[in-house]
């Protein structure tokens, strides 16, 4: 494969010109107004895969938005490595917040990233890692260097939930028969220090809504009389933690995993400068569970936050209420054995038990996943380590990631495959915030390296 660097840099400016049409789409599966934007962009990622060499391509329908499928095999006594990624966005409010159009993508440097990096919605979450394996495909095939079998799997629904993708995985596990399976939907330590997720948090989201009178009433009447559902749900929520930062609900650290000395002591070789994080936040300490680091927090630790909160009067000047209901909506992010089914139901019975009389709750779950963990002996986390070896001349780190991608639990239980996590994104690339972005060098490295993917892989499988 010693021709990649020459072929990236000889179609790097249409490598960019197609991730941008692709950003420019925008395709926000959160808002049915985007419904239109959401089934044209799965219509250009079947030309994408048709026009990078796939022989079979379709747009599969579900009861949301479709999945795109598609595949190469060259010899079916070879492996088989299923690419899974997305093609939905999240919304890009609050938009007043944006450097530039969230769906105009442009080229700006950071300190991060001085040789440019792409700043539109979507472009590090996940087109962007999504399309270098597109790329990565054209190459192999375009050179004859495919060395196995492919699968594609992109759907619109991983920013809802993925509601669809379930019920699609259970009706075709024969179509989805692989060896590995293959995500870009993470990121690494830094451009210098490659790193390879091998853990991901579960994830339980709901939201809460309390009801008290049956109508917005007057604050000076009624004020010390009725139950403010305002001031009753931030009560609530306050004491879902407590002093320690320790998750008050009954039973819900039954089944945490508690990582070794050992295993602690490994994670905190990667390299890690608390003032630099603080200082790239803007804040003058960092917050939670007593006991653990700020990288363990933020990864093996569980942890419950409100995401939004709402009720009453938010217009501008003056109205004296007491509203009649307020809301909010929290998730909650799981360790490794923690079911997110039951963690819901503990929340559930919980959130209900602790309010006070004069007030209704209501706690509806939306959506959430089990969290999941990639042994370090398997063939598919070593033939990735050699892959990063070889482009970033240096072993990868093996890291824990606080994020969640729940139908990676799902694929391993239906499938029966292992999945390996080979991100190139950064931390501070801005994912779900405004001005998100995604390094032009991490693009290009992504195509470069997932093809030594694929050829470590086909060979440590012999």
């Amino acid at each position: 494969m010693n021709t990649i660097k020459t072929y990236i840099k000889d179609h790097k400016q249409r490598f960019l010109d197609e991730l941008f049409q692709l950003i420019k789409i925008p395709s926000i599966s959160a808002d049915s107004a985007y419904k239109n934007d959401v089934l044209k962009t799965a219509e250009v990622i079947k030309t994408s895969l048709e026009q990078a060499g796939c022989d079979t391509v379709e747009v599969c329908q579900t009861e949301g938005y479709p999945i795109v499928y598609g595949e190469k095999i060259i010899d079916k006594n070879l492996p088989t490595v299923l690419v899974y990624g997305h093609y939905d966005v999240q919304p890009p409010d609050p938009v007043e917040l944006w450097d530039s159009p969230p769906f105009e993508p442009v080229i700006k440097t950071t300190e991060k990233h001085p040789e440019g990096a792409i700043f539109a919605r979507g472009a590090c979450d996940d087109k962007g890692q999504m399309f270098m394996h597109v790329k990565a495909l054209e190459y192999m095939t375009t050179t004859n260097q495919l060395p196995c079998n492919v699968k594609f799997m992109i759907e619109g629904e991983e920013e809802v939930g993925s509601k669809s993708l379930g019920t699609f995985v259970k009706n075709n596990k024969e179509k989805l028969a692989n060896d590995v399976i293959l995500i870009s939907d993470t990121g690494m330590i830094a451009n210098n220090t490659p790193s390879i997720t091998t853990g991901i948090r579960g994830l339980s989201y709901v939201e809460v809504e309390i009801t008290g009178p049956n109508r917005d009433l007057h604050s000076g009447l009624y004020g010390g009389a009725v139950a403010n559902p305002i001031n009753i749900l931030t009560k609530m929520i306050a004491s879902l933690h407590d002093e320690n930062n320790h998750i008050t609900i009954p039973g819900f650290y039954d089944n945490v995993e508690e990582l070794s000395k050992e295993e602690r002591t490994e994670m905190a070789k990667a390299p890690f400068s608390l003032e630099n994080y603080q200082t790239a936040l803007d804040i003058e300490a960092v917050y939670g569970e007593k006991g653990y680091t700020t990288n363990e927090r933020n990864s093996i630790r569980p942890t419950l936050d409100v995401n939004g909160i709402w009720g009453g009067y938010i217009g501008e000047g003056a109205k004296t209420v007491i509203p009649s209901k307020a809301y909010a909506k929290i998730s909650m992010r799981l360790v490794p054995n923690q079911d997110w089914a039951e963690i819901t139901k503990l929340f559930k019975t919980h959130f209900e038990s602790i309010a006070p009389k004069g007030v209704k709750v209501n706690v509806k779950p939306h959506h959430g996943g089990n969290g999941y963990v990639t042994p370090l002996n398997s063939i598919g986390y070593q033939a990735a380590s050699k892959a990063y070896a070889e482009t970033f001349g240096k072993t990868p780190i093996p890291q824990r990631s606080g994020g969640s991608i729940p139908i990676v639990a799902l694929f391993e239980e239906e499938l029966k495959s292992k999945t390996i996590l080979m991100g190139f994104g950064l931390d501070s690339d801005a994912i779900h915030s405004p001005n998100e972005h995604f390094g032009v060098w991490n693009y290009l490295k992504g195509i470069e390296t997932i093809p030594y993917f694929y050829k470590h892989f086909t060979a440590l499988s012999k």
